[in-house]
């Protein structure tokens, strides 16, 4: 007679209230869970349908009272039409060098990822970080994780992007570039580069977090057509929840 282990219970906790860091004079709160064992990887795919996203073997995702402006975004990577601006930036950016590296935490991207936090989020926690913070960061993951480095023909790292790969995609969980070189918009170039790279692979989507349309700093991810948002269990395309709000907005003036 054989036995079955006993399936390990999988716990949520909700984190205490702290000041939202996207839409000031509000509160956050999240509902996390550990990702562990041999069940991680199905997991979190499951949790990142339904909204959740990763950070070291935590997942999460916001459970904020009064307050549902964080809004989960995927791209829908074969029918990605790039824009006019999105295709003047892959123009600019043909030269780069992309390569796929295993997470492991190197002196060179921590170099980039400080001036990065100094430069752009310089009043966030991430600005003081070590270097010992930012390698639990990339390398304290249960699932297939990769960090998608970009290189100047001149061999300088000049941006990457911490990625996991979902059954049905993949995943950016954090990235960083050269500030030196805003105007070539790497952060714009990795996300369409990764959904190249869905497409190359065979697989659907690409999550890109949550889409918050209030905060300057994550109302860029609509910019990227197709894409879908989560809306009461469903993912929508983004199109037609624009039409339902606008409509709405047009029937209560009425």
């Amino acid at each position: 007679m054989s036995f079955k282990p006993a399936r390990r219970p999988h716990f949520f906790y909700t984190t205490a209230p702290l000041p939202c860091p996207y839409v000031q004079g509000r509160t956050e709160r999240k509902i996390v869970t550990e990702l562990s064992g041999v069940t991680a990887e199905s997991q979190h795919d499951k949790l990142s349908r339904g909204g959740f996203r990763r950070s070291h073997n935590i997942a999460y995702a916001p459970v904020c009272p009064s307050c549902n402006a964080c809004v989960p975004i995927r791209i829908r990577a074969a029918d990605f039409s790039p824009s006019r601006t999105q295709k003047r930036i892959l123009r600019a950016n043909s030269g780069i060098l992309v390569q796929e590296m295993p997470p492991r935490a190197t002196a060179e991207q921590f170099q980039l990822f400080q001036t990065y936090q100094r430069h752009r989020h310089g009043e966030g926690d991430m600005a003081t970080m070590s270097f010992y913070d930012y390698r639990a960061m990339v390398e304290d993951t249960p699932i297939e994780t990769s960090v998608v480095e970009f290189r100047l023909p001149s061999g300088q790292l000049a941006g990457a992007c911490l990625t996991d790969r979902l059954g049905d995609g993949l995943s950016a969980v954090y990235s960083f570039f050269d500030t030196a070189l805003t105007p070539r918009s790497l952060g714009t170039f990795a996300i369409i580069w990764l959904v190249q790279r869905a497409v190359e692979l065979g697989l659907p989507h690409v999550y890109l977090g949550y889409w918050v349309e209030e905060s300057r700093k994550m109302a860029y991810k609509a910019k990227f057509r197709p894409s879908e948002i989560l809306r009461a269990g469903q993912w929508i395309p983004l199109e037609a929840a624009h039409a339902g709000m606008a409509a709405t907005t047009l029937v209560s003036r009425f």
